[in-house]
């Protein structure tokens, strides 16, 4: 069991968390919820193993996981922002579509091998003594990609004007539009770019960081966990990252407790008993149940980060 081996895993894993979490905090900033995170990885993962399997690029793959992501979101953009359905039925839906055109279109990929995104190491970074070795030698180029996609955008939300659009849409949208702000433009362009970034996430997973096919068991849930991230992170690019490697680091601590036969020179239960071992595979999910309700909990006590139109429909005009 190597701490080392746990951070490079939990920063390679905790990556296509942040991207997807980062996404979601975007499009509910925006005032729109979307709970279809899982059915946009799963079709983005798709999307880029089977055309960087069929043209032999990774980054046109990449490219296509993105876009598949996003044109999936613009379903739930339209249903919900133009013919003002419920946010969270919508939300649900997309995930079993995008979930069942996953599948079908993916049929027949399982047990291939597509080009993948390589792995790179940072000059003179890599060369940090054991930091070095963690954060910046021989990690994924989207695990780097995530590194910049942290401190952007905190500041794209908090220090840019358009940010300060996003914010404003996403807290007093008949405010925002009375000063000129397009509301509905916003919530449509932020759908579709936190619908990019799950489609990101997604084919991260299948050209990256777990390389292949496995059909619904690809993304494994981890769109429902980038969902409880935000909620955790109480809309906060910096906390949602921090707990996507978090999380990702306690995955593969669940998994190398699962090897040894003794422990601190004590018999290691999970090695002899095999049932134990689902008890440690729903560990990490059930400790991001346990943030969830705290962080609910926290954000309803001090209403911090939650945007205050959150899925609530906007119709010019209306008073509420």
């Amino acid at each position: 069991m190597s701490l080392e081996i746990i951070l490079r895993s939990g920063l390679s894993t905790g990556t296509i968390l942040l991207f997807a979490a980062i996404g979601e905090i975007l499009t509910e900033l925006s005032g729109v919820q979307n709970l279809g995170v899982e059915g946009m990885m799963l079709l983005g993962a798709m999307a880029a193993f089977k055309t960087s399997l069929l043209t032999g690029s990774p980054w046109l793959g990449l490219l296509a996981g993105i876009a598949a992501g996003g044109l999936l979101s613009l379903a739930h953009a339209l249903v919900t922002i133009h013919f003002q359905a419920d946010q969270v039925v919508s939300g649900l839906s997309l995930t079993f579509l995008g979930t069942g055109l996953a599948l079908v279109l993916g049929e027949g990929l399982s047990g291939q091998n597509a080009p993948l995104i390589p792995n790179v190491s940072i000059p003179l970074l890599s060369n940090i003594p054991l930091l070095g070795r963690v954060f910046f030698s021989d990690l994924n180029v989207l695990v780097f990609l995530g590194y910049l996609l942290i401190p952007f955008s905190w500041w794209y939300i908090n220090k840019t004007r358009p940010g300060m659009h996003l914010r404003a849409v996403g807290e007093k949208p008949a405010a925002a539009d009375s000063l000129g702000i397009n509301v509905y433009g916003v919530r449509y362009l932020y759908t579709f770019v936190g619908g990019c970034l799950a489609g990101l996430a997604g084919a991260s997973i299948s050209i990256a960081i777990s390389p292949g096919w496995y059909s619904n068991l690809t993304t494994s849930g981890q769109g429902w966990i980038a969902v409880a991230l935000v909620i955790f992170a109480q809309w906060n690019p910096l906390r949602a990252a921090l707990g996507g490697y978090l999380f990702g680091m306690l995955r593969r601590f669940m998994l190398d407790l699962q090897g040894p036969m003794l422990i601190f020179g004590l018999r290691n239960p999970f090695f002899y008993n095999h049932n134990l071992v689902f008890f440690l595979q729903m560990m990490p999910f059930l400790l991001t149940i346990i943030a969830l309700v705290w962080g609910s909990a926290s954000a309803r006590r001090q209403r911090i980060g939650a945007p205050g139109a959150l899925a609530v429909p906007y119709i010019r005009g209306e008073r509420r």
